[in-house]
């Protein structure tokens, strides 16, 4: 049976509605390939307790996390992972690549020009709904 792992991303969004892109190393799995910056959630942690220290440990910046955005269970042929998204907002510091290989400001409607994780593709789906929408 394959291992099930939770995993929050944040969607953080700037004054120009912009959104963070964090783009994986050749040293993670799935390299490079953007995602959500965020973790995994370790035992008896909130989601939003979580988003928080990943995005310090990550990021070296502080954030002030939002309402959830999507749910996603997403297969991977080693894992299954179960993916919370939140939106966010810096709150303090300039967010600085330290794990990823970039870390890049996308235009919200340029999204889909970024080779995106699987698990990652239905919250930005989402994020181009609500602003077709809005």
């Amino acid at each position: 049976m394959k291992k099930t792992v939770r995993v929050i991303g944040a969607v953080i969004e700037d004054e120009q509605n912009r959104i963070l892109c964090a783009l994986r190393s050749p040293q993670m799995t799935l390299p490079n390939v953007w995602e959500f910056p965020g973790g995994k959630m370790e035992e008896g942690e909130k989601p939003e307790e979580t988003l928080s220290r990943e995005i310090f440990e990550e990021l070296g910046c502080t954030i002030k996390v939002d309402e959830k955005m999507e749910e996603v269970h997403y297969e991977y042929p080693d894992v299954i992972v179960h993916l919370l998204t939140y939106k966010a907002k810096i709150a303090e510091g300039e967010p600085k690549a330290k794990e990823h290989a970039e870390l890049k400001w996308v235009p919200l409607q340029d999204l889909t020009s970024l080779e995106w994780a699987p698990a990652d593709v239905p919250t930005v789906k989402a994020l181009l709904t609500n602003v077709l929408n809005a």
